[in-house]
């Protein structure tokens, strides 16, 4: 007899079915396991025999064998333990071999017979009910795979023990509820900041929109201040986004106790960050960086140290959405639509420009530096600004600053209008105005006859790339929504085209 147990391995955020195959025969006492499993799916041979053995249940001395099919597809991960510990109990008949039958089954067993919590339980739950199956997981990832549906059968159990009094009717596991994650109420705010009005309209025309920015300016000046105030201006995920966010980060491993949150990624990275840190990679083809920002802002601090090949691996994901990692034996592709901002100083020594300040390197002090940055990837960059050394009047008597929560209010209502734009349109995929086409930008952003004239001037004087112009009618559509007007004017669209010059210079200097 053969008993077969349903279950996944993963391939980016999607479920692939595998079946687990288990016989019981004759033969050469021992436990085989094939089909392609690494490691930790081989050492759980181990672990499966001592959990078994810790719930009462005696292996007989026959030779064990579990396939797990299909046989080509490679299996990693130590989600296996379960699934094989149940095949293997209902080939010996301690369980029903067909009350598994409309199962998808995962959980890392320990010694002692409990069932510890794996990743990847949400796709594993959606695919699970795709298929019309229900899900047996352990009892500290019910929360998140119970987002999978209302009606969708989930099963809990934290030990092997509970889970078969449940099949023997001696005991009833009742269905886990979703989890969510209480947001901090501590949020550092806009009104924290003194001065640097200009930069806090850059940033809140970012927000809005999804734009990526970018600042320039000396130490101290406030860049990490004002990039760490964005996510208290964000509107929270919507519910489609939520489930994204929340099945790159359960592949990952980063669902602290199985709870969800409705805030929006943000990712900090340090500049020594490799380019498989950053986009995605190593042994098991993991999301990095990038991916672990969908939906929300990966912030690089310090943008020009960071290594060259690593900065130019995200130009792919800043234009796709998409991080797309290849491998001589498969090719995973995980989720990346991300906001990217930057903080830089001008130069090495960081005070270029400054009052009263002189270099002994020069202009090629600020040349030099500004040459880490591809001239490609600066083109991807919506928003570039300038932010100056807070003056001492800022700083001894500040003017009354506005709060994130008054800024928030704003940007809620332009990304509300992108929204509503593009579902009317049936582009019920697209959200912001960064994230839509070249032809859908150049119909809801024509601009009006004098701001056509203007943008065409400009266009010839500053030699804008195509990727450029289209850009700058993005960022002069956001600037309108916040307006709340419905044409995009001259004074938007000179604006936009202010936060690209400061872009051109540093793409000249690279």
């Amino acid at each position: 007899m053969v008993a077969r147990v349903n279950t996944v391995a993963f391939q980016g955020i999607e479920g692939v079915p595998v079946e687990v195959q288990v016989m019981v025969a004759p033969g050469k006492v021992g436990m085989q396991i094939v089909g392609l499993p690494d490691k930790a799916v081989a050492e759980s041979r181990e672990r499966v025999q001592a959990a078994l053995h810790a719930s009462g249940l005696a292996l007989p001395a026959k030779k064990v064998t579990v396939n797990l099919a299909p046989a080509d597809l490679p299996k990693e991960g130590s989600h296996f333990d379960l699934p094989i510990a149940l095949g293997l109990m209902a080939a010996l008949g301690a369980i029903p071999a067909d009350a598994l039958g409309s199962y998808v089954v995962l959980g890392e067993l320990n010694l002692d017979g409990t069932i510890g919590a794996v990743s990847g339980a949400l796709p594993a739950a959606i695919g699970a009910n795709a298929q019309g199956k229900g899900l047996i997981c352990p009892a500290d990832s019910g929360g998140e795979a119970a987002w999978a549906g209302v009606d969708f059968d989930i099963l809990a159990p934290r030990s092997l023990i509970a889970l078969v009094n449940h099949f023997r009717g001696t005991q009833r596991l009742s269905r886990p509820v979703p989890a969510i994650r209480a947001n901090p109420a501590n949020l550092p705010d806009l009104a924290d900041i003194k001065g640097q009005e200009s930069a806090k309209r850059a940033l809140e025309v970012a927000a809005a929109g999804g734009h990526n920015l970018l600042m320039v300016g000396p130490p101290g000046s406030g860049k990490s201040m004002l990039a760490s105030r964005l996510p208290s201006i964000l509107p929270p995920l919507l519910a489609s986004e939520l489930l994204e966010v929340s099945m790159v980060h359960s592949i990952a491993g980063q669902l602290s106790g199985g709870k969800l949150s409705d805030r929006r990624p943000f990712r900090t990275p340090h500049h020594s960050a490799t380019m498989a840190a950053l986009v995605g990679g190593g042994l098991r083809a993991r999301p990095g960086e990038a991916s672990l920002a969908h939906h929300g802002v990966l912030f690089l601090d310090e943008f020009p140290e960071f290594s060259p090949q690593a900065l130019d691996a995200l130009r792919q994901p800043l234009e796709t959405g998409e991080c797309i990692i290849a491998r001589a034996n498969h090719r995973v592709s995980y989720p990346a639509e991300i906001q990217l901002v930057a903080a830089m100083n001008p130069c090495k020594c960081g005070m270029a420009g400054e009052p009263g300040f002189t270099c002994a390197r020069g202009q090629r002090c600020v040349t030099d530096y500004q040459q880490r940055i591809s001239g490609p990837l600066m083109d991807r960059i919506d928003i570039r600004i300038e932010v100056p050394a807070v003056s001492a009047a800022d700083l001894i008597r500040p003017m009354a600053a506005e709060a994130s929560a008054d800024v928030a209010r704003r940007v809620a209502r332009a990304r509300d209008l992108q929204q509503d734009r593009f579902a009317r349109a049936g582009f019920t995929g697209i959200r912001t105005n960064a994230r839509c086409s070249t032809a859908l930008i150049e119909k809801f952003g024509e601009p009006d006859a004098p701001g056509l004239q203007l943008l065409r001037d400009a266009a010839e004087k500053l030699k804008f790339s195509a990727r450029g112009y289209h850009r700058i009618l993005k960022v002069a559509r956001t600037l309108a929504d916040l307006d709340d007007k419905a044409t995009v004017t001259r004074i938007h669209l000179a604006e936009a085209i202010s936060y690209r010059i400061a872009g051109e210079r540093l793409t000249a200097a690279a």
